[in-house]
């Protein structure tokens, strides 16, 4: 696979990058540019921030795509408005490229959607305290577009830019994406792979914590058969066990033998049983009634893709064990897939890390991949080195009330600036 033949020249190529330095003189001046543009920065913030782009809402996200596209076009970069089908009801994906021969090729990823819905009650961007802002999406992720733009602004004024390849893509439905996504990731996918890195701009969960790893979700389905009787019948030869008994002795031995696995969860988010389930998932039943259906569906979040085949493995042998007069069937989707921990994601981190140090912001280490959901970037990671939680930092994602440290954020756009200033030298 690429990622093992690039192994040996990414060791070499990181090894040149992770060697003591400080600031050029030409970093400086980078950084002294952010801090001057950060009033306007902010004010570019508040702007997208304000304009609701839920995901459903896809004027909104168009309107917010339309705005950095504008910012994109104005520093040299070549933009295109990638449309999808119809049929997925989703407003599509914005992508800025520039393409050069300089340093490595590095795909950046945010996304333009956010969970807040239009029917949702509106927070606009507003100060709580002289340290942490809230609104619709200011962490999750509109605060890292804008910490990647922001960057991107300082490099190009000090005409850094020149000669580097770099895709920006903000996909339109991260937070719901349009299904399948055999579609509606296919031409993302395909431009990540023809770069060597993918830097992802999601929330940070502090100004010294990135993600050198995520799990992926994937999804199940349980069907649970029984014979239905009268219920003074239940446990008896003839009428066995019925359906919910079985699905209660499932869902318990998943939980038995498999709930302690590191990085391993699975969720029966909804259940239903009874005498009869209809077509449009209502069911009925009496409590006389031996019921003979049950319908069980979940999520399963995981690691590495060998931890999702072996916990389905033993999913499925716990289901193939029936209680008497009954039989169960499990069936298994893929969601996203995984974002694995790697050495080239270890080396890069080590990027980041010289990075942060020399900017006197301090150690930045991997955080715990069980603390993150699935993102866009786990669509690549076996494709090129990646790194993901380079956002804004703050607290309450997808929730009313979701906060931004406003004042790491200006520390932020100024170690994304100078990362990508390195790995594009």
């Amino acid at each position: 696979m690429k990622k093992i033949v690039l192994t040996a020249s990414f060791l070499a190529l990181f090894g040149n990058f992770t060697k003591a330095q400080k600031l050029n003189s030409t970093e400086k001046k980078i950084v002294d540019y952010i801090n001057q543009q950060m009033p306007q920065t902010e004010q570019l913030l508040k702007k997208i921030v304000n304009i609701n782009s839920g995901t459903m809402n896809t004027e909104g996200v168009r309107e917010v795509g339309g705005i950095l596209r504008k910012e994109f076009d104005e520093i040299g970069f070549k933009t295109e408005w990638i449309s999808l089908p119809d049929s997925l009801n989703r407003a599509g994906h914005l992508v800025a490229e520039r393409k050069g021969n300089q340093g490595k090729k590095v795909f950046l990823i945010g996304h333009l959607d956010t969970v807040f819905e239009k029917a949702m009650t509106f927070t606009p961007y507003t100060y709580l305290n002289d340290s942490t802002v809230t609104g619709q999406g200011v962490n999750d992720m509109k605060g890292g577009d804008i910490v990647l733009l922001a960057a991107l602004k300082a490099l190009h004024q000090n005409g850094l830019l020149e000669n580097t390849s770099l895709t920006a893509y903000f996909t339109g439905d991260e937070e719901s994406a349009g299904r399948p996504t055999s579609i509606s990731r296919k031409d993302f996918i395909e431009r990540a792979q023809k770069n060597e890195i993918a830097l992802a701009f999601e929330t940070a969960v502090n100004l010294n914590t990135v993600a050198t790893a995520r799990r992926g979700a994937s999804g199940w389905k349980l069907n649970v058969k029984g014979v239905m009787g009268h219920s003074s019948t239940i446990f008896s030869q003839q009428a066995g066990y019925g359906a919910i008994y079985e699905a209660a002795r499932i869902l318990n031995e998943f939980r038995e033998k498999l709930s302690t696995e590191k990085y391993l969860t699975f969720n029966p988010g909804l259940i239903m049983g009874g005498s009869e389930i209809n077509n449009n998932n209502e069911t009925i039943g009496k409590d006389n009634i031996i019921s003979p259906r049950v319908m069980v569906s979940g999520d399963l979040r995981f690691l590495t893709e060998t931890q999702k085949e072996n916990a389905r493995l033993k999913m499925k042998e716990i289901v193939a064990q029936s209680l008497n007069k009954t039989k169960a069937e499990i069936v298994f989707s893929d969601g996203i897939p995984a974002m694995e921990p790697t050495p080239q994601n270890e080396q890069l981190l080590a990027v980041v890390n010289k990075v942060s140090l020399d900017l006197g912001f301090g150690e930045v280490k991997a955080g715990d991949p069980g603390s993150r959901g699935a993102g866009d970037i786990s669509y690549i990671a076996k494709y090129v080195a990646c790194l993901d939680g380079l956002g804004a930092s703050g607290k309450g994602a997808h929730a009313p009330g979701e906060t931004m440290n406003i004042k790491e954020f200006p520390k932020l756009v100024q170690r994304t600036a100078l990362l990508i200033y390195r790995l594009t030298r």
